[in-house]
């Protein structure tokens, strides 16, 4: 079973760990991720951010198919690791000790 629409069976490797719907999730799950497997993740799908752009704006955000979504959500994952990934070397934004941001209401989708 694929998780994202057939333009995209190429991240298909990533989209069971990362099409992820909240903010939250995305955050934990690069606090569990190794620095490699952020690596692979934003290599894979930095090239193809544009063409996956480019395939969202055909819809409206609320009707956006589920493989739709979970493009979006795969996007937004890519985000979250990207400072990772750039800048810092390290899942966790530096000098910021035990430190926690919550987000308590978040955008949708």
């Amino acid at each position: 079973m694929t998780m994202l629409p057939p333009d995209f069976t190429d991240l298909e490797p990533f989209a069971e760990k990362w099409c992820l719907p909240s903010e939250r999730e995305r955050y934990e799950m690069r606090l569990a991720s190794t620095m490699p497997e952020m690596h692979a993740f934003y290599d894979a799908v930095c090239p193809r951010a544009e063409a996956a752009m480019d395939y969202l704006e055909q819809f409206g955000l609320h009707d956006l198919s589920e493989d739709g979504s979970n493009l979006l959500h795969l996007l937004y994952s890519m985000i979250m690791v990207s400072f990772p990934v750039e800048v810092w070397g390290q899942p966790r934004v530096p000098d910021t000790g035990s430190a926690e941001f919550n987000c308590f209401i978040e955008p949708a989708p």
